[in-house]
């Protein structure tokens, strides 16, 4: 076998929906067939979804895990699958199942857990132990999964310095702003350091809080990327690798033999069994080249997490308030777009200080983009409401009370709409808002799903931009974009009122909230 042609199945899973996840897998294991793929390789822990977090506290969660692995080696006559899957042994493990022609052959248990940021796997796994080395033909395949790979020595160095002539690398590998610049480096070093084709599937779709972009890639022996699949889409990538090819890269490059020598004493070599020639495979299928841009990519993150969070949860229908505003009208955008105009509901809750501008601005939105808009006003609420408490408040110049007693009465019209109806409330906030405490406990704050929570305000107007241009068919009003933020909480309001603009807060908050700088370096670096 001079030539191998493989296939990364970069699927949309469910965490816990194990009957969905094996028909997903499925379908992709008969296109690959269908395609003449040899191996076919899906995301970390596919077939549980990703992250489980404390359902692998569960035994019953890893016996599914294992009835459901099972269930997908039957599915693989004729080729070889490695398939992510959480294992119970003596411990849990975060493992990666071989399934060849009809049988589960091997397993390959991750090494290097991740316990930072959005990743807790030293709480629910053990490290693993040991290589794995598939001989499939003349081909020799190294198995890794996700942290494997990001440091320059362990598992994959070891299995480089073995002779694999492929090392398959699954990953749950979540998204966030420029992300494909890191992975490219990164992966592109490891191929060429140890001369070995690197193929590269990652998982897609949003689950809770996290996005995943797929961005699957294959990378030859030199670096170079070979194929690279779609970004936040479902896919089958397939690309013939020449083994040959992969010989001749490491007889040029001197590199591996000044590195230690010997096969590794953790290689565990699995030889598989001979599988019955086929006729030629068919053409690969017709592939575009991957043009990264990342605003486009943050608003795409945007679409598909709203959309799984939805679908994943059950809710076929949202609710957004509109205040004429860029935040709402922003999330209000990305909603049509995850779930189509027709699940999509905009509420007016106007008070005595929401200008005329604003109130038509909600209106000509609801109307580009095609959705149905109510009108709630809540002046009869706020009126009752102040005369309600002002005994005990008095009769003092109204303030930050009074202004956030509008938000909270906002707040119950739309979650009565959503109790009533079974809507998701979406809430509009961004993230500067929330990081300085511009916004309101119970009541903007309310809702189900905050679609900007990760978007400081100066992206907001960046996105909004990018989504009127995207096809040439705006759906944000221009007024919308070119009108100062206000709150419109009390008469002439701006947010600056309270807030420093925009494009000097966001800087600051960067700094401050991910980057973890003191004040002195902020003042020292010329912030005021």
């Amino acid at each position: 076998m001079s030539r191998l042609r493989i296939g990364l199945a970069q699927v949309n899973t469910t965490v816990g929906d194990f009957a969905a996840n094996v028909k997903l897998m499925s379908g992709m294991l008969m296109d690959a067939r269908d395609l003449g793929v040899d191996v076919v390789a899906f995301p970390e822990l596919a077939v549980c979804g990703y992250p489980p977090e404390d359902l692998l506290l569960r035994p019953s969660f890893a016996e599914a895990n294992r009835a459901a692995v099972e269930e997908l080696a039957a599915e693989t006559h004729g080729l070889t699958a490695i398939v992510g899957f959480a294992e119970r042994e003596l411990d849990m493990h975060n493992a990666a199942a071989v399934l060849h022609d009809g049988e589960w052959v091997a397993t390959y248990r991750k090494q290097r857990l991740p316990n930072y940021g959005v990743f807790d796997e030293l709480r629910y796994f053990q490290p693993g132990r040991g290589e794995v080395c598939l001989h499939r033909g003349d081909a020799r395949i190294g198995i890794s999964i996700c942290e494997d790979i990001w440091l320059p020595d362990g598992p994959v160095a070891r299995l480089g310095r073995a002779g694999v002539d492929l090392v398959v690398n699954i990953n749950a590998s979540p998204y966030h702003r420029s992300k494909w610049r890191e992975r490219h480096r990164m992966l592109a070093t490891r191929a060429s350091d140890y001369g070995v084709v690197l193929a590269y599937v990652n998982l897609v779709g949003g689950q809770d809080e996290l996005v995943f972009d797929g961005d699957s890639m294959v990378f030859g022996p030199d670096g170079e990327v070979l194929a690279e699949a779609k970004l936040f889409r479902e896919d089958l990538l397939v690309c013939d690798v020449e083994l040959e090819q992969v010989f001749r890269a490491r007889l040029h490059d001197p590199r591996r033999r000044h590195a230690r020598s010997g096969e590794p004493r953790t290689l565990h070599r699995v030889v598989l069994s001979p599988i019955e020639p086929r006729p030629e495979p068919p053409p690969l299928p017709a592939t575009h080249p991957v043009v990264h841009d990342d605003t486009a990519e943050t608003y795409e993150a945007l679409v598909l997490g709203t959309r799984d969070y939805m679908r994943k949860n059950g809710f076929e229908h949202v609710v957004i308030g509109l205040s004429g505003g860029i935040d709402s009208s922003l999330v209000a955008a990305v909603a049509v777009d995850a779930l189509g105009a027709d699940r999509v509901t905009g509420v007016s809750l106007p008070s005595r200080y929401s200008s005329e501008g604003s109130r038509s601005d909600a209106q000509e939105l609801a109307d580009l983009l095609g959705i149905r808009m109510l009108t709630i006003p809540i002046e009869p609420v706020f009126q009752a409401m102040l005369d309600t408490l002002a005994p005990v408040l008095g009769d003092g110049a109204h303030g930050v009370t009074e202004e956030n007693l509008q938000s909270r009465i906002r707040g119950n019209p739309l979650m009565a709409l959503s109790n009533r109806f079974g809507w998701l409330l979406l809430t509009t906030g961004n993230k500067s808002e929330v990081a300085t405490g511009y916004a309101t406990l119970y009541g903007d704050m309310a809702g189900g799903f905050a679609v900007l929570k990760d978007v400081p305000k100066t992206m907001v107007y960046e996105l909004s931009v990018y989504r009127n241009a995207r096809d040439g068919k705006p759906v944000i009003p221009q007024s919308v974009i070119d009108k100062p933020p206000s709150a419109e909480l009390r008469p002439d309001q701006k947010d600056t009122d309270s807030l420093p603009p925009y494009d000097i807060l966001d800087p600051i908050l960067e700094r401050y909230v991910e980057d973890d700088w003191s004040v002195r370096e902020l003042v020292a670096a010329g912030h005021d």
